[in-house]
């Protein structure tokens, strides 16, 4: 389908504020407020709204504690609540499983979707079409996910990400209110009769789920190959791993599980909820409380009521998301508060660098648990990873304030920049 100029315009129908009017308002504002503490936008100078920032930063610590057991475990082969026998351990597995499982990559999935929207917004400043800036960046990004997935750690998103933002070009010139309810109805639709079809089968079949998520073989070729393998053998561990999460039946379940919460943070994007959340505290007072009630009250289902396939759906895909939604309005709210700004202004540092330092927990931890690296693979406990975890965020948190003090940009979103522009843009200060 040909895209016009025109279309550059259609991104804001929905809107009705004037980006341009809005930026003025702020350049204006000397003092700093709570969604523009910084003065950079991108290379160019400009407005940064310091919230996506803090929220992108924060996102990036909870992923972390998600993906860190897939590091040191064959967590991919095995049932992790009978995995791990200390009380520490489960206590540990049980708080991240509740607080941070299924939360934050639909957090980081609606700040992609966000971020399109500012991706329009400067392309049709500089009177470029944006299908044709997104897709070089798609392009890239789908580049950069094939070559940390096969020469990382399998547990790639980029790849995902990338796939889903190709679809995302189809609905981009729709308003925000169609944006928001295509997104909210495909999300429900979807989920709501893939639970129902498997709470179905679960009555009929009755199946034992611990045996059916317990491969002892498969855990135990991995813990090998990862553990003291060459780094042949473990390549050919880690292909065999993406490829068993990642093949055609359950790409579509990650497109419609992304895609959704992609263009939900559109619709937030083209409201300007975010950048004049000042004006829409009842809106994020509102959406705090559903998510703390009905994200947590979800996201315990298993823990109050039988262990089931349906249960861990409804906790991880419905509670998930509300559980990613409540921290969203509760970052948004206390940015109202100085005191709270600078409590949580350390996340913008790492979440201006947020896919540096996404890619940089991926190398840190393969070359700490793999052979080639220091082999602590299944050599440490789960509150020691999660230790881990928080040590290493910390030390990214004090290094990336430091390179955002002379750079504009990190060093992978510098050459994801000058690859989607084809321009060389400015790096240092």
């Amino acid at each position: 389908m040909e895209i016009k100029r025109q279309l550059e315009f259609d991104w804001f129908k929905g809107t009705k504020e004037n980006p341009h009017r809005l930026m003025f308002h702020f350049k204006k504002r000397k003092k700093i407020t709570g969604y523009h503490m910084d003065s950079s936008f991108g290379s160019n100078g400009g407005n940064r709204i310091i919230a996506l920032d803090i929220l992108r930063g924060f996102a990036i610590l909870g992923i972390f504690f998600v993906n860190i057991p897939y590091f040191f475990t064959p967590i991919l082969y095995i049932d992790p609540q009978h995995f791990w026998q200390s009380a520490n351990d489960r206590i540990v597995n049980t708080a991240v499983d509740i607080f941070a499982q299924a939360s934050f990559y639909p957090l980081f999935s609606f700040l992609f979707g966000y971020g399109a929207v500012l991706i329009a917004e400067r392309s049709m400043k500089k009177g470029q079409l944006f299908h044709l800036v997104f897709l070089r960046r798609m392009l890239l990004l789908l580049i950069i996910g094939l070559i940390h997935a096969f020469l990382v750690w399998y547990g790639d998103i980029l790849i995902t990400y990338s796939i889903c933002g190709f679809f995302l070009l189809l609905f981009y010139g729709r308003s925000a209110r169609t944006l928001l309810r295509t997104g909210c109805i495909m999300y429900i639709a979807f989920w709501g009769v893939f639970i129902g079809l498997t709470a179905l089968s679960e009555i009929w079949i009755q199946p034992d789920l611990f045996n059916l998520m317990d491969h002892q073989t498969e855990a135990l070729q991995a813990q090998a190959h990862y553990s003291s393998g060459t780094f042949k053998e473990i390549f050919r561990q880690r292909v065999h791993d993406w490829s068993l999460s990642n093949n055609v039946g359950s790409y579509w379940i990650l497109i419609l599980n992304i895609l959704p919460l992609m263009l939900i943070g559109a619709g937030f994007a083209k409201k300007r909820w975010l950048a004049e959340a000042h004006t829409n505290k009842k809106l994020f007072a509102r959406l705090l409380v559903v998510g703390l009630i009905g994200g947590f009250s979800l996201k315990c289902l298993p823990y109050v009521w039988k262990k089931s396939y349906t249960a861990y759906m409804i906790q991880d895909f419905i509670g998930g998301p509300l559980v990613g939604l409540f921290y969203l309005a509760l970052i948004v709210l206390l940015l109202q508060n100085d005191q709270a700004k600078r409590v949580l202004h350390p996340f913008s540092y790492t979440g201006r660098l947020s896919i540096s330092n996404y890619l940089l927990q991926s190398v840190f931890a393969s070359f700490l648990f793999y052979s080639y690296g220091l082999g602590l693979y299944g050599k440490i406990s789960y509150t020691e990873g999660v230790g881990i975890v928080i040590a290493f965020y910390g030390l990214q948190a004090a290094v990336s304030k430091y390179w955002t003090s002379k750079y504009r940009m990190g060093p992978v979103e510098y050459v994801w920049r000058w690859g989607t522009y084809g321009k060389k843009p400015l790096l240092r200060k």
